[in-house]
């Protein structure tokens, strides 16, 4: 028997319990265990999603009014799909006409609507080749769920994270049509406040927020950042010679 949670959110099921095996670890088996009891990873599975971050994305999607029909996505760090799915879907993205290019170092299964790159987005062509992916156009969104794997040390952890989000903007802030967004993930830790203050010199709304699916006990909260007001003027990239600068260069930050 399971229990509709209030606003719409995911139904609490009974609690399964994971006994550790002789190949599973203590940790191992706790894992499992809050996957198997986590009612949005039940819901994701039921309802055909990739991943329980999906729901992450709908909930912030429904507050914010991100993702608009024709619009153009990028999804950094996108496996193993959660994101592109409803990106895909909300934007009406096809495989004649794809309007979602996502990137991530790791597999993904191909998923309709959807220009998948396996790359490393730090890579130094990354950018390059998802400007060349979405056709030279601009994009109205950014998105970046990026986390680099945990060390177990809080601030390595969270100085990595922000360092992953902090690329990522700069990315956003040149492949961005003016009044286009920016979503990412950062983590608790100290420099969050820095950051929305950097945001702000070129976002006209920038906030943080916690979906109802991030899970309580998480430090990861997510950055949100609408009405990009465009780059500084005299965009033109330094000429000297390389033909990246017109893909990859990065327009300079406007003054606080």
């Amino acid at each position: 028997m399971s229990d509709k949670g209030k606003g719409g959110g995911a139904p609490r099921a009974l609690k399964v319990r994971v006994k550790t095996a002789k190949r599973r670890t203590a940790s191992s088996a706790r894992w499992l265990a809050r996957q198997l009891n986590d009612p949005y990873v039940v819901l994701s599975k039921k309802e055909g999603w990739r991943s329980r971050a999906a729901y992450k994305l709908l909930e912030i999607d429904e507050k914010f009014g991100l993702l608009k029909p024709g619009n153009r996505v990028v999804d950094l760090g996108c496996a193993p799909g959660g994101w592109c799915q409803v990106a895909a879907q909300k934007v009406r993205s096809t495989d004649e006409a794809p309007r979602v290019v996502g990137i991530d170092y790791l597999e993904m299964a191909t998923l309709a609507g959807v220009t998948f790159l396996q790359k490393d987005f730090l890579d130094d062509d990354a950018p390059a080749v998802l400007v060349e992916a979405l056709g030279g156009e601009k994009a109205d969104l950014v998105l970046s769920d990026m986390a680099a794997p945990a060390t177990g040390h809080k601030k390595t952890d969270h100085l990595k994270i922000m360092h992953l989000c902090e690329v990522a903007i700069d990315f956003a802030r040149t492949v961005l049509r003016p009044g286009g967004h920016f979503l990412a993930k950062v983590l608790r830790g100290g420099t969050e406040n820095e950051l929305l203050a950097n945001l702000k010199r070129d976002f006209a709304v920038v906030a943080h927020i916690k979906p109802p699916a991030s899970r309580a006990d998480s430090a990861e909260l997510y950055v949100i950042a609408k009405g990009f007001r465009g780059a500084t003027e005299d965009l033109a990239p330094p000429d000297d010679g390389d033909p990246r600068d017109h893909v990859a260069w990065m327009p300079p930050l406007k003054d606080a």
